[in-house]
C-alpha cells in the first residue's frame, strides 16, 4: 500500500476541522489517517496557520543542512588532526 503525503494545507484543514466541533474519528475516517496521525499532526501543527507550517518545514529543512555541514567539517577536522598528531 502507497504512502500517502498530506501538505500543510490539508493537515491544517484536517485540525480546523475538529477544532470547528467535527468528531477525530470523523475527520480520519474522511482523509483516511489513523487517530494516531491526526494526534501527532496536532502535536506539531496545532494553532498554527498554513503559512506558518511552511515556513516551519523550511527552517526545518535548512537545520538539517546546516547539521550536515557541521558534522561533514567537524569529520575533516578529526581527521586533519589524526594526520597531523604524533605517532610515537
Amino acid at each position: 500500500m502507497k504512502r500517502k503525503r498530506y501538505t500543510e494545507e490539508q493537515i491544517i484543514k484536517a485540525l480546523k476541522e475538529q477544532e470547528a466541533g467535527r468528531k477525530v474519528e470523523d475527520v480520519c475516517r474522511e482523509y483516511g489517517i489513523a487517530q494516531s496521525t491526526f494526534y501527532k499532526w496536532k502535536s506539531r501543527f496545532g494553532g498554527m496557520e498554513v503559512n506558518e507550517a511552511k515556513r516551519l518545514r523550511e527552517l526545518e529543512t535548512e537545520n538539517n543542512r546546516l547539521k550536515k555541514l557541521l558534522a561533514e567539517s567537524m569529520l575533516d577536522n578529526a581527521a586533519l588532526k589524526d594526520v597531523l598528531s604524533p605517532k610515537w
